[in-house]
């Protein structure tokens, strides 16, 4: 219960100075990494675009055709947002990040729009 409310702590600390994003963001990044981990072969380090490409998995399976809806409440818009969610985490000692790591290594890795396309979503479950 203690680390509950410490790992709480930290997310409210990161809020407050920076209210972009909202808690759940943080929170889903957080079991996207842990969902991302569990699905390696053995565990080591990913890199920004597996981890983009692991939180985009996960949002799909959590909220299917709404993931891109979900994320644009909780102010996420590109995966740029991802980066900005992470190096914050990193920041607040709720992730680690390795000295080759880089805010840039979350530009662009996809589009919004193709990777969370509700029609072709929709199309794929047929």
């Amino acid at each position: 219960m203690e680390e509950i409310q410490k790992l709480l702590g930290k997310l409210h600390s990161i809020i407050e100075s920076d209210s972009k994003y909202k808690l759940e963001a943080y929170t889903f990044i957080l079991g996207a990494l842990e969902d991302t981990m569990r699905r390696l072969d053995k565990p080591r380090h990913v890199t920004g675009k597996e981890l983009c490409e692991g939180i985009r998995r996960y949002g799909l399976e959590q909220f299917g055709p709404l993931a891109r809806t979900v994320f644009e409440h909780w102010g996420v818009r590109e995966t740029m947002d991802f980066g900005h969610i992470v190096f914050s985490l990193v920041d607040a000692g709720l992730m680690s990040k390795n000295e080759n790591d880089s805010i840039n290594d979350f530009k662009d890795i996809f589009s919004f729009d193709e990777a969370f396309d509700r029609e072709r979503y929709l199309d794929s479950k047929d």
